[in-house]
Parts: structure tokens; sequence; C-alpha cells
């Protein structure tokens, strides 16, 4: 049950993850960019970090953190294979370690 959920919320988080990535904008995509003209430099060079990109960065965290959960929850999980028979082997009847006794030559004709 928890799986279930983990599992959902971790595809949940990656298509708002997605969808928010490619909302925002690029680093020089203003116009004062593109003529060398410095864009938002009252707060420093990096600029102030909108909502957007803060949510962002919550996603980011939430998808990582299920991504670990998801990756230790499975490594503790036992083989899928662990209730399966094996079938058995035949094995050949053993080849005695004696010599056997030299084969007598055959008649010349």
């Amino acid at each position: 049950m928890l799986r279930v959920f983990l599992i959902s919320l971790h595809v949940t988080v990656s298509a708002i993850l997605i969808s928010m990535v490619l909302l925002q904008k690029g680093k020089g995509a203003d116009i004062g960019a593109a003529f060398g003209g410095a864009s938002n430099t009252v707060f420093g060079p990096r600029g102030a970090q909108s909502f957007l990109s803060k949510l962002t960065t919550g996603a980011a965290i939430i998808f990582m953190l299920t991504s670990l959960t998801l990756a230790f929850t499975t490594a503790k999980r036992s083989s899928i294979m662990e209730g399966v028979k094996q079938p058995t082997q035949t094995t050949a009847p053993a080849v005695p370690l004696t010599p056997s006794a030299p084969a007598e030559p055959s008649p010349a004709k």
C-alpha cells in the first residue's frame, strides 16, 4: 500500500517538475540581456528567486526523496523468484574410477 502511494507520488511529482522546468524562462531570456545590458542588477547578478523556481526546488527535493525511498524499499524486498521451485537436475551415473579390463584383441582373419 505504501509502495503504491510512493510510486503514484513519484510519477505525479515528476510530471509537475517537468512542467515547471518548461514554464520557466531561461537565464538570458530578458530583452536587456540580448543587447548586453544587465537585467535585475538590484538583487545581484543572479536576481531574485521567483516563486516558480522555489516550487521547482521543492518538487526536485520531493522527487529525490521519493527516488531514494523507492530504491531502499526495493532493495530490502525479497526476490520475486524466492517461492519458485527449482527444477531438479538429473545427474548421469558416475563413471568408475578404476580402469576397465583391457579389451581382447580381435582374431586376425
